[in-house]
């Protein structure tokens, strides 16, 4: 894939993401007063069984790549930007997967992925279509979010 084609990977991803979390503070899946920022691990409990049940062939692959090669986190040790895995503690593979989709996206978004060219681009290509496939996933595990996703 180009870097022009990763970065229209980069876009829907974004585009996506940007709708998932309007339509989960919509309809109720947000921290309550204050900041309106979305729940989602109260979402992701809510889908936990739903997303096991539903498991296509596409979502196990995406399921397999994200949990056997996780999105790292970076962190800045001795004074240096630097990659973590840092694995999510939680009870939930449903928060799990979507902890690490949050975590792709969060690396794209801050600027540990892309710098003028894309950084390990066949991982990055493949974490952005594994992340699209699960919260498209996600999306259809929940009636209310996929009506206010539109």
């Amino acid at each position: 894939m180009t870097d022009v084609e990763l970065t229209e990977l980069a876009k829907e991803l974004f585009r996506i993401f940007a709708r998932f979390e309007y339509a989960l503070k919509e309809v109720g899946f947000h921290t309550g007063e204050g900041d309106a920022s979305p729940h989602w691990r109260n979402f992701a409990l809510s889908i936990d069984e739903i997303l096991e049940e539903q498991a296509t062939s596409e979502l196990t692959a995406a399921i397999g790549y994200i949990l056997d090669q996780p999105p790292r986190k970076q962190v800045v040790r001795n004074g240096e930007l630097t990659w973590e895995l840092a694995p999510p503690q939680t009870d939930s593979r449903a928060d799990l997967l979507l902890l690490y989709v949050r975590r792709v996206r969060n690396n794209l978004f801050h600027g540990g992925k892309f710098n003028g060219h894309w950084f390990e681009p066949d991982r990055s290509e493949t974490l952005m279509k594994s992340s699209l496939v699960v919260l498209n996933a996600a999306l259809a595990a929940s009636d209310p979010v996929r009506r206010a996703y539109g």
